[in-house]
């Protein structure tokens, strides 16, 4: 059998230099001794179907005895797809109604050095956003649910050795299942919580959480179905209540604020892995491809984010210093002349 034309590296740095277009076909194209045009379409179809290359790379980069697990899923655009596996409808924060797309799940690793300089008086450094795991969500085609890849994902971090301070999730993952699943790992959470979810405030009865008056410090009470946490009340930019649930009682309203604008690293992630490494820019069909496409769109974020930590050059500055070296050289020398015509 002859051996492979390219391999996982041509492709990550190609996702890393690509501009606009991110055809495998291009991909060989831009390759300094350019394989056979399919050649990275194999490439994608023989990845493996785990994520444990992603976890080999990115273990270098977390320390898992602390720091923070954030979970959350992004719909991956793919208006225009027709035949493509994977692909669903979903509903998408960023245009506000369902959409067509791809559903991808991320379990990301942050150092919240926030939060620990605040409790102990450090001075916070440069802090890691660092993906360690994924699903895609596929259960209109008979996969998981949400909810199942979510505990799967922490059993799965759980084996490899973590025992964060915390994890953060939202609403859409605060089932009864899923929190009992963190508390078994003795574990604990920070969750917003949906206003109907009921609680019973120092047992005078079970009420939708919107309804218990809760004072700035929060309010510990009994979620129906779980136990005790303390639930904090606050006031999105838009004016609306949102609720707030931990399993850690003795949490204090700055730390949970801390906690919330680090789980915020999470949407950071999702459009520097959007915006520098065309993970939703994929002109494949198959199954197999599209994970693949995926998997090594989220280890050429990891060289990003290394990069990032080690200089502290942000990855669409690193994305636009490859352009601008050809541009540079182009201008050196330009070919795109007018001869003289007198």
């Amino acid at each position: 059998m002859n051996p492979p034309k390219c391999n996982d590296l041509d492709y990550i740095h190609f996702l890393i230099a690509a501009q606009r277009v991110f055809t495998c076909s291009e991909a060989a194209r831009c390759q300094p001794e350019a394989p056979a045009h399919d050649a990275f379409t194999r490439l994608l179809q023989r990845q493996p179907p785990d994520t444990e290359a992603l976890w080999q790379e990115a273990r270098a980069l977390v320390e898992p005895t602390r720091g923070l697990l954030v979970l959350d899923d992004t719909t991956l655009d793919k208006p225009y797809a027709r035949r493509m596996e994977l692909v669903t409808y979903h509903w998408s924060g960023k245009h506000q109604r369902v959409v067509k797309g791809i559903a991808l799940m991320t379990l990301l690793w942050t150092e919240g050095q926030a939060l620990i300089s605040l409790v102990h008086g450090h001075s916070p450094s440069r802090e890691g956003i660092v993906p360690c795991d994924f699903r895609v969500y596929d259960k209109p085609s008979g996969g998981p649910s949400k909810n199942a890849h979510f505990l799967e994902m922490l059993r799965v971090a759980k084996g490899r050795g973590f025992a964060p301070a915390y994890v953060l999730m939202d609403s859409w993952y605060a089932s009864l299942e899923n929190l009992k699943g963190i508390a078994g790992l003795g574990w604990r959470f920070l969750t917003r919580l949906k206003g109907n979810r009921l609680v019973n405030p120092e047992g005078a009865g079970l009420r939708p959480v919107s309804e218990v008056e809760i004072p700035p410090a929060g309010r510990v009470v009994h979620l129906k179905g779980f136990g005790l946490v303390r639930v904090f009340r606050t006031v999105s930019k838009d004016g609306d209540a949102e609720y707030w649930a931990t399993n850690d009682l003795g949490m204090r309203e700055d730390q949970r604020g801390e906690l919330e604008r680090a789980g915020w690293g999470i949407e950071v992630y999702h459009r520097g892995l959007k915006g520098c490494c065309g993970v939703e820019r994929a002109q494949v069909r198959k199954k197999a491809s599209v994970l693949g496409h995926l998997l090594l769109a989220l280890r050429a974020f990891l060289r990003l984010e290394a990069y990032r930590l080690r200089t502290g050059v942000s990855w669409y500055e690193s994305k636009t210093s490859i352009i601008r070296e050809a541009i540079r050289s182009y201008l050196a020398n330009p070919i795109h002349i007018l001869h003289p015509t007198a």
